[in-house]
């Protein structure tokens, strides 16, 4: 069994600091590289094999890439930020802080520099990060956690929500309540080393459409992901369907569905009588619009806790095996679609 004696012998430092680090004393003040070294030597010692019930509390940083426009018109990431933050303050999980506020770095270039400080990271958004930066960000800052977007599944651990299943459990619920014509409203995927990607609900709704004998003649999808664009496909919609509107739509997100609704408000269609919606995020604005939104809930809360126990086991179990993790979306009932009764 490894001892705080051992670790103190081969990290340099004095068998009291060694024990009130690794038994989350409050009031132990040391530099992070201290931390990282002790950690490290710990490890390579093998000490949490034999204490598998500590838990450490890492210093660990935010990467957040989303720019102020996209933070503006999606409030998706910017609460999915939020309840992180909120965690570590509530946890004390960081050690090193400015008035409890977890270390947010919104280049990724910046938590390079800086890597030495941190035993670890979380990533929250879908702002474009080439692969070589990535590379780099490995080499310094290997244990790090992408939360509902991975854009190096190879090099990071993530938690995302099943978008897939809940696309096929949209189209299915729609079959069965008798729906034939069906609609898609999306915006683009992500941006990655200057590639246009398609986001995983456009391609699984033509796929799973096609795998159902429909058509797909009804997908709408470009732009971004905010309340502007969807009003601006609502009107697309309109102008290209006319008098045959699909009787049901699935919307990417929340954000796009309240642009849609403004749209389709404007030109007397009502929802749920002409068309029903289903959306996805189950944010706090789709209960007070009109008609209120059924969406699929994301569970940020749980996605965020999951990510912090797997960046924990990366720092302290150094054999852990990488994970991309895929938690399910529930669906919340409200007056856009009400399911038939079985």
């Amino acid at each position: 069994m490894t001892t705080i004696k051992e670790i103190a012998q081969e990290s340099g430092y004095s068998s009291a600091t060694v024990s009130r680090l690794l038994n989350n004393d409050p009031s132990l003040s040391i530099t992070a590289d201290t931390k990282n070294k002790i950690l490290e030597i710990a490890n390579k010692l093998g000490y949490w094999k034999d204490h598998q019930e500590k838990k450490i509390r890492p210093t660990i940083a935010l990467l957040y890439r989303v720019n102020h426009q996209e933070q503006l018109q999606d409030e998706y990431f910017t609460s999915l930020k939020q309840a992180l933050i909120s965690t570590v303050e509530h946890d004390a999980l960081t050690v090193e802080h400015d008035a409890l506020k977890m270390k947010t770095f919104y280049d990724v270039e910046d938590l390079i520099q800086n890597a030495s400080s941190f035993q670890g990271f979380i990533g929250v958004g879908a702002g474009p990060i080439k692969d070589s930066s990535l590379k780099k960000l490995h080499e310094v800052l290997p244990n790090g956690v992408f939360v509902d977007t991975n854009p190096a599944p190879e090099l990071f651990d993530s938690i995302r929500p099943n978008l897939v299943l809940t696309v096929k459990n949209a189209i299915d619920l729609f079959i069965k309540n008798g729906y034939d014509r069906i609609g898609f409203i999306g915006g683009w995927g992500q941006k990655h080393n200057d590639i246009q990607e398609f986001d995983v609900r456009t391609t699984k709704f033509a796929d799973y459409m096609k795998a159902r004998g429909k058509s797909t003649e009804w997908m709408f999808v470009d732009g971004p992901f905010g309340v502007d664009n969807g009003y601006r496909l609502g009107k697309e919609v309109l102008a290209k369907c006319k008098d045959k509107l699909p009787q049901a739509f699935l919307i990417a997100s929340d954000t796009l569905a309240v642009g849609v609704l403004q749209a389709f408000n404007e030109e007397k269609v009502n929802v749920p009588n002409d068309t029903v919606i289903l959306s996805i995020n189950n944010s706090n604005v789709v209960k007070y619009v009109s008609p209120p939104l059924s969406s699929y809930n994301i569970n940020q809360q749980e996605m965020i806790d999951m990510a912090l126990d797997i960046l924990t086991n990366l720092i302290i179990k150094p054999d852990w095996a990488h994970m991309d993790v895929s938690m399910n979306t529930n669906l919340v009932i409200r007056k856009s679609f009400v399911p038939k009764a079985k």
